[in-house]
Formats: structure tokens, C-alpha cells, sequence
């Protein structure tokens, strides 16, 4: 698909393809490119090429705008999902299979993992065998905002049952090597799920059932960024944190 607006800009100001080129430091096949086929320069030439010849660069070029827009979203999101029971339990599974250096995971229950993937230990055992760091932190079926949590959510003693659940299913894991195990009593925000440099981020709504909150899937990009936000989250709470006991 040929530019045309480009076309005509360059005719306007009898600009060639080499003239231009050597304007902006590029082949001037890259600049016949762009105008026959509609190519989209990088965009700091796009932004060099657009000043010679007195156009607006996006004007241009107005794939160069979805590419700002899409990065103002953030650079570090992966995906975004509806709610949580649209990721099929592979994703999870998926996630920590990649894990070469720690898991970290903060929730109340997330029961879910061990009912879909019953593997789940195992799968842990195997990573923390091979060096990763696991930590798993599960919220204190007795601590005052698991009870609240429940009221809020009209389910009752229902999330405090199953932080108990949890426990008991992530109880085999105590005294494995590389594995650690924590209840805590803090207000969760969100539920993170994390294997090295990339994040599940399940947010939570009030009233809200965790299965019905959105998802955001992370892949750190640089420091002190949204990944680094959450995994410091993740520290913070591991912190108010009660090592789980045998019995």
C-alpha cells in the first residue's frame, strides 16, 4: 500500500528518495519503501524525515501513534485478562515450569491450583531441587481481614475454610529444601504469582470472588517499574509472615 501523503509531501518540496535519505542517514531504498510500499520508519528517522519535508509524523506514519499509545500503557504488560477464571490452570503451571532462580506466591487460598493440577508439589518440589527459591505465603484463616474479605465477598466462612485447605495442601512441602511456607494476616490487595522476571497479577474487587477480578500478566522491563511495585508488595508482606508449622 503505497503513502501518498508522503508522495506528495516529498513532490511538494522536491525531495527524491536519495536527497531525503541522505537527510536522515538512511538507504535511499528505505525511503522508496516507505512511499511504494508503506513501510513505517523507525520512529526517531520517522521523526527526522517528517521535520525535513514539513510534516506531521504521525500524519505520516499513523501506526507511530499506536505504538506510543501502546506504550504508555506500559511496556512491562504482557497480556490482560477479563477476570481470572478465563486462564485455563496451565497458565500457572506454565509460569512456575520456567522458574529457575524463585517462586513467590501471596494469596489467601488460590485452592484452585491444587484442585485443577494436583502435580502442583511435586512440580515445586522439582524447581526447588533444581535451586529456585520457593515461597508461598497463605492468608491466616484466623486473622481479622480473611474474615473480613469473607463478609465482603458474601461468601462467609467460606475463604477462611479455605485458607485452612490450602494450608493443608501445601503442608507436605514443609521441610523441603529451597521451599518456604508463611500464613499472614495483611489486606490483600492482589494475589501475585510470580516466576523469576514475569508476574500473574490477579486484582482483587470488592464483593468480588477472586475467579471474577481481572488478570494482568507482567514481564519486568526495568527498574522500578510496575513489576518491581508488586514484587516489592510481595516483600513487604512476606515480612508480617508466621512460618507454617508441622500438624
Amino acid at each position: 500500500m503505497q503513502n501518498e501523503r508522503l508522495r506528495a509531501a516529498m513532490a511538494a518540496g522536491c525531495w527524491t528518495y536519495a536527497s531525503l535519505a541522505d537527510k536522515v542517514d538512511v538507504d535511499p531504498k528505505s525511503v522508496e519503501r516507505w512511499v511504494n510500499l508503506g513501510r513505517t520508519p523507525r520512529r526517531k528517522t520517522a521523526v527526522q524525515a517528517a521535520e525535513a519535508i514539513g510534516e506531521d509524523v504521525f500524519a505520516l506514519w499513523p501506526k507511530l501513534r499506536q505504538a506510543r499509545a501502546a506504550r504508555a500503557v506500559s511496556p512491562e504488560l504482557v497480556a490482560l485478562y477479563d477476570q481470572r477464571a478465563d486462564l485455563p490452570v496451565s497458565t500457572f503451571v506454565d509460569l512456575f515450569t520456567q522458574a529457575r532462580e524463585r517462586i513467590d506466591v501471596l494469596v489467601y487460598a488460590a485452592v484452585f491450583l491444587h484442585e485443577a493440577y494436583p502435580r502442583l508439589n511435586d512440580l515445586l518440589r522439582e524447581r526447588a531441587a533444581e535451586g529456585c527459591a520457593v515461597r508461598i505465603a497463605l492468608g491466616n484463616a484466623d486473622s481479622e481481614n480473611v474474615q473480613q474479605r469473607g463478609q465482603e465477598e458474601k461468601f462467609g466462612h467460606g475463604i477462611a475454610s479455605r485458607c485452612r485447605l490450602a494450608l493443608m495442601h501445601y503442608r507436605p512441602l514443609l521441610g523441603v529444601p529451597g521451599v518456604e511456607l508463611r500464613t499472614h494476616g495483611t489486606t490483600l490487595y492482589n494475589s501475585l504469582y510470580r516466576a523469576d522476571d514475569q508476574m500473574l497479577v490477579n486484582a482483587h474487587v470488592w464483593g468480588v470472588n477472586a475467579y471474577g477480578a481481572p488478570v494482568w500478566h507482567l514481564r519486568r522491563h526495568n527498574e522500578g517499574g510496575m513489576f518491581d511495585t508488586y514484587a516489592e508488595s510481595f516483600e513487604a508482606a512476606w515480612r508480617t509472615g508466621t512460618p507454617a508449622q508441622e500438624g
